[in-house]
């Protein structure tokens, strides 16, 4: 069997920068361990499979180690295969996944994601997360299903260096880091190692969390937002209530087929 694959820069518009996804088109759905050991080969934080319904999209995500319910980035990087690979016409794409209905559309240059929003609750911070951050928050909020740790400065951003290890005894899916930025109004960082991704660089939805927190603190509907990895990439940001929108840019790398036997 041979499946179309593609590798996506996400939330960049420069090669090697943003978050790379692979994107993986199917007729029909493979079984759960196949796209799983799909996924572990890739070993890209995200990869996306698709399999078109009548006038939608049905998405999954797997990381090298687990299935996810929402990832933006692999659903940018989804959205720029399907407008420019898979000769779709229209200007909004709607998907069907585990977090419910996505849409995605193009607007001056950019694809804008349009999610649920998800507004984290005050708590305490776990020993466990002290520990493997380093640095201690001025805040700690839970959402769904991260941790978002609050602090006063891009500086104390830039300077975690987390101890993965530690990090990965906490079931959770991920530790959002984030604080005021210097050229933008807010910056973060995204650490999973429970699902095998020690670091992401750009986290589409993380943002599902940052936006409504940053939103209600600015006092701000629409902003800018820069994620501090390595790879770095650019967000524009818009706080809808009950959704958030997500707006980046992305560039494709390569694509080909992988070639799998299924007994």
């Amino acid at each position: 069997m041979k499946i179309p694959i593609y590798q996506v820069d996400a939330f960049t518009d420069k090669l090697f920068g943003g978050n790379p996804a692979a994107v993986c088109p199917l007729k029909k759905w493979l079984d759960e361990k196949t796209m799983q050991s799909i996924a572990l080969e890739n070993n890209f934080a995200e990869t996306a499979f698709i399999v078109k319904e009548k006038n939608a999209y049905n998405i999954r995500w797997f990381t090298p180690k687990v299935e996810v319910k929402l990832c933006g980035h692999a659903t940018l990087a989804t959205s720029f295969v399907i407008f420019n690979f898979l000769k779709y016409k229209k200007n909004e794409i709607i998907f069907n996944s585990k977090s419910g209905e996505l849409r995605v559309r193009k607007e001056n240059g950019l694809l804008i994601l349009n999610f649920p929003s998800d507004k984290a609750k005050k708590t305490n911070l776990l020993p466990t997360v002290g520990i493997g951050i380093g640095i201690l928050p001025a805040e700690t909020y839970k959402g769904k299903t991260d941790y978002m740790l609050v602090y006063d400065s891009q500086e104390q951003i830039e300077n975690i260096s987390p101890d993965f290890k530690k990090l990965s005894e906490e079931e959770v899916r991920g530790i959002i880091v984030t604080s005021p930025g210097k050229d933008c109004d807010f910056v973060s960082r995204f650490f999973a190692p429970a699902a095998g991704v020690n670091e992401d660089p750009v986290t589409g939805s993380a943002h599902t969390t940052l936006i409504p927190y940053w939103s209600k603190r600015l006092k701000k509907i629409e902003m800018t937002a820069r994620q501090l990895s390595d790879r770095k990439g650019f967000l524009r940001c818009k706080f809808l209530n009950e959704r958030v929108e997500i707006g980046g840019k992305a560039v494709l790398f390569l694509k080909g087929e992988i070639e799998i036997n299924i007994k």
